[in-house]
């Protein structure tokens, strides 16, 4: 089931998507900053920053594999198939 925010980001222009990531690692890097310079009112703001960073991430994966070919598609299951073997 997905959820809003995961709604939100399927009806965002790939553009946005760039935009709101840029945006949010920013937030981010001066949430971090802040707390540990003089703290947080609440530091669930960090987690909940990090994992909309971890969404917008999965969102643009998500469409660049998708563009993917079969070719490409096929290609990358084997350099994935080799790494397992290594380890």
């Amino acid at each position: 089931m997905a959820t809003k925010k995961q709604q939100e980001l399927s009806n965002m222009t790939e553009e946005d998507l760039y935009k709101e990531l840029e945006a949010a690692q920013s937030d981010y890097e001066l949430l971090k900053f802040d707390h540990a310079i003089k703290g947080l009112e609440s530091p669930i703001d960090i987690r909940v920053l990090r994992r909309d960073i971890a969404r917008l991430n999965t969102e643009i994966r998500r469409r660049e594999l998708a563009k993917m070919s079969e070719e490409e598609l096929a290609k990358r299951g084997n350099i994935r198939r080799r790494r397992r073997k290594g380890h």
